[in-house]
This record gives structure tokens, sequence and C-alpha cells, in this order.
């Protein structure tokens, strides 16, 4: 089985336990991950042995599905730019900064019948834990 080719855009505190997570799948590649500051880039690519770029952009091509964890206002204009170039994406909460960005991205991956999720999980949320 071929394996699914996976990048992550931010690799702060949670983008990098994405980038960690989906290193260990083994259904999937790392491919690569992209983070604005170099340094992080650079430790989270050595870290998961995949490529490392500080301008997302480059994982255009490289990729087939990709996480997307930066701020959200950042999160309309990256998640587009992935649809755009076809690119599966699992967006974190929250999804976007307005409704009327998100209808536009839902739409958009409708219409190029792409896999658009947004992070909802909580499974390991210290608030949550501690009520259960």
């Amino acid at each position: 089985m071929q394996k699914i080719k996976v990048g992550v855009v931010g690799v702060g505190s949670l983008g990098s336990i994405h980038a960690r997570i989906f290193a260990g799948l083994p259904n999937v590649e790392l491919a690569a991950i992209a983070d604005i500051d170099p340094k992080k880039a650079k430790k989270a690519g050595r870290t998961c042995r995949c490529e490392y770029f500080c301008d997302y952009q480059q994982l255009f091509g490289k990729v087939c599905a990709a996480s997307i964890v930066v701020p959200t206002r950042l999160h309309y204009q990256i998640a587009r730019d992935f649809l755009e170039h076809n690119i599966h994406l699992l967006v974190e909460k929250p999804f976007t900064s307005t409704v009327d960005e998100a209808d536009e991205l839902l739409s958009l991956a409708g219409t190029k019948n792409l896999v658009l999720q947004v992070g909802h999980v909580e499974r390991f949320n210290a608030a949550v834990q501690a009520v259960q």
C-alpha cells in the first residue's frame, strides 16, 4: 500500500504534536513541514526526518493532505491556497475568523471533491480529562 504524503503548516506546540503523530502512523509519510520561524521549521524537520520550509507554498506538489496549525487569522488564506492546489485538509479550530470565510472554504472543497475537516478533538484537553 502506498503511503499518504502529508504536510503540517505551523509547528508550534500543537503543530509539533500533529507532525509527531503523522510521522508515527504506518500508512502516512510526513513529507514536509512549514513554519515561518526558521528555527522551529528546522528543528521539527530534523526531529521528524522530513523536508522543512519557511514558506508553506513549498509544500504544494509534495503532499496530498495537510494540517493547518497556525493562528486563526491565517487559516482562511492558507486553507484556500491548499484547496486551490487540490490538497485535502485538517484545519485546527477555530476554523476561520468569519462565517463567510468558512462558507467559501466549504464550497471550494465541495466543488473540488476534497476532504476539509476541522479538528475538534478535545480528549487531551486537561479540563476534559479532569471531568472524566
